[in-house]
């Protein structure tokens, strides 16, 4: 018997809703790993790298012991920032560019600038809020929650596939080659279910088709990541790699040399930014030929789903059904959401740094 299409998640799903949008930074943002950045790029004590994630400001600092340490880039005085800029170094403490309170690397409050005298304030009542940090050959990520499972649970079945290739590159030893964002006018679940599926290749990437073989497209779910393969025409062809994606929000495209990261990051309940961080060897750039397919190839997508979009805050379609034969990465997608917004939010994901 033939199983049933999967029916959608309803247009209002995907609107500018500020309450739905907030339930989606405490139960799928603040609920999972996230990409930061590249090993490469805070080797040394000190060094960090600022980002926002779903709202979110956060760090991540190398300290005097080589281990890597995250928090809510928030002072704990009256929520002044604690960097400027997505890269630098410090020497040694976190001071808030508002008012100077400064912090020790392992997040504990240094001193609190000219405060004056307080008979009920303990200095070790107001340490940083801690993230957790992990990495994964050489990529870091973070969590808010500090309860969710490990990362190399998360990624496991990227790891199984990576596992069998021929040649594999060590990608703790790539650098960061390039950085491009993309500001995009829809909701992020919407571009992110753009990327589940190749059901779409023929009709809107023409030059993308060329390459590959669309009718033998396929996306794999395994755990929360899905696997997409298809066969190339040529052996020289751009595209040509492995790509992955891994919930909820985060691209991993695989080359024979070097990988893109691609992250799709909400800005809100009606935009998202698309960010490409391309890892390449040292002194090895992007090719021009990647860089020209990927114009095209973008833009194309980010013009389509845009316009998705207009249609979905339209008013008149609501739902819809997911075909099995190409769909169902889209489906298990949307089933993840579901699960996650019925899902309690986690009271403590915000204990201070003792």
């Amino acid at each position: 018997m033939t199983a049933s299409a999967p029916i959608t998640l309803p247009a209002d799903a995907y609107r500018n809703d500020p309450a739905r949008w907030e339930a989606e930074r405490r139960t799928i943002f603040a609920k999972s790993w996230q990409f930061f950045g590249h090993d490469s790029a805070v080797r040394e004590a000190g060094a960090w790298l600022a980002e926002t994630i779903a709202g979110y400001p956060l760090v991540v600092v190398r300290n005097e012991q080589g281990d890597l340490r995250g928090y809510h880039n928030v002072c704990r005085h009256r929520a002044g920032p604690l960097t400027d800029g997505p890269s630098g170094k410090c020497d040694g403490l976190l001071v808030c560019r508002y008012h100077g309170w400064s912090y020790t690397l392992d997040g504990r409050l240094r001193a609190a600038r000219d405060f004056g005298p307080s008979s009920d304030f303990d200095p070790r009542d107001y340490g940083l809020y801690p993230v957790r940090v992990e990495t994964w050959r050489g990529l870091i990520f973070v969590a808010i929650d500090a309860d969710i499972a490990p990362l190399s649970e998360w990624v496991a079945p990227l790891e199984r596939r990576l596992a069998g290739r021929a040649n594999e590159q060590d990608w703790g030893e790539l650098e960061v080659a390039l950085v491009r964002d993309h500001p995009i006018a829809c909701n992020w679940k919407t571009y992110v279910e753009n990327y589940l599926e190749g059901y779409h290749v023929p009709s809107i990437h023409p030059s993308l088709d060329a390459e590959i073989d669309s009718k033998h497209y396929t996306v794999t779910m395994d755990g929360l990541v899905a696997i997409h393969e298809v066969p190339t025409r040529s052996p020289t062809a751009v595209y040509d790699g492995l790509w992955a994606w891994l919930w909820p929000n985060l691209g991993v495209n695989i080359y024979a040399t070097g990988l893109m990261m691609e992250r799709i990051s909400p800005v809100g309940p009606a935009a998202c930014r698309l960010d490409y961080i391309y890892l390449m060897p040292r002194g090895v750039a992007v090719s021009a030929e990647t860089l020209a397919m990927s114009d095209v190839v973008t833009a194309e997508d980010i013009e389509i789903a845009e316009t998705v979009q207009a249609n979905l805050d339209a008013g008149v379609y609501d739902v819809g059904r997911l075909s099995l034969r190409h769909e169902g990465a889209v489906a298990a997608f949307q089933d993840f959401v579901r699960q996650a917004l019925v899902a309690p939010s986690n009271s403590d994901a915000f204990r201070a740094a003792g």
